[in-house]
């Protein structure tokens, strides 16, 4: 089965259909969405509409930190971020924040793990940014082959001989073999808002019988998201810094 997973939507419509017609049109044949589906963009109830429809399609949805933010009023974040939940908040229907605070943390399916954020404790939202938060993610999930999302910029981990956590650094559309005498985490770039000098919409599709994972990206409309985030009065930075994939 090919699988398309993505994270880090952050209510951005543009993005985030440019990533479904991408993955579907590669032979995508089921989603699964690491969290933070809302924030920072000005499409959140649409975004929050459209990961439903999936769910009920069969996807796995996920919930992450900004989703979990909507319905817990005493999560603070920084200043700008802060004011995206904010708004955010207010712009999200009743059915919309019960279906993010349903969502699950994690999930497991055979010898998949998929989660937002570390696996060592999924509600602390902590980041893996190198070899070493990958060891505590790896230690802490029996999975072999294990997907997040939080850091917004892609990566690729996994157990050498003896033990020893390497990284890499995916190369985009470029196919790797998840070899099945080591252990992997992969970590998702953001759909909404990339932060690795990409602005195209990240995502990766995993093939479950070749056991191949590929790092993908979807050039989008990001003037008309980067529009809609000026025009609902949100930080202008939230819009700025898609255009440089910051």
């Amino acid at each position: 089965m090919l699988l398309a997973i993505l994270s880090d939507i952050h209510g951005n419509r543009e993005a985030f259909e440019a990533v479904l017609a991408a993955a579907r049109a590669a032979g995508a044949e089921r989603f699964v969405v690491l969290g933070d589906i809302v924030g920072y963009g000005a499409d959140s109830e649409w975004c929050t509409e459209t990961a439903r429809s999936l769910a009920e399609s069969g996807a796995i949805v996920l919930r992450g930190n900004h989703d979990d933010a909507i319905g817990n009023a005493s999560v603070t974040m920084n200043p700008t971020a802060t004011m995206a939940l904010e708004w955010t908040r207010r712009q999200l229907g009743a059915d919309a924040r019960a279906f993010l605070a349903a969502l699950p943390l994690k999930a497991r399916e055979g010898d998949y793990l998929f989660v937002h954020a570390d696996a060592s404790a999924p509600s602390d939202w902590n980041y893996v940014l190198d070899a070493s938060d990958a060891g505590q993610h790896l230690g802490a999930c029996e999975a072999r082959v294990s997907f997040c999302g939080h850091v917004h910029k892609p990566a690729l981990y996994c157990t050498a001989p003896g033990g020893r956590v390497t990284h890499f650094c995916p190369v985009a559309a470029t196919p790797v073999p998840l070899l099945p005498q080591r252990r992997w985490l992969a970590v998702m770039g953001a759909v909404g808002q990339p932060r690795d000098g990409n602005p195209c919409a990240a995502f990766a599709l995993y093939d479950t019988g070749s056991a191949e994972l590929r790092f993908l990206r979807a050039a989008y409309d990001i003037a008309t998201a980067a529009g809609k985030i000026r025009a609902a009065g949100l930080p202008v930075s939230l819009a700025e810094r898609l255009f440089e994939g910051r």
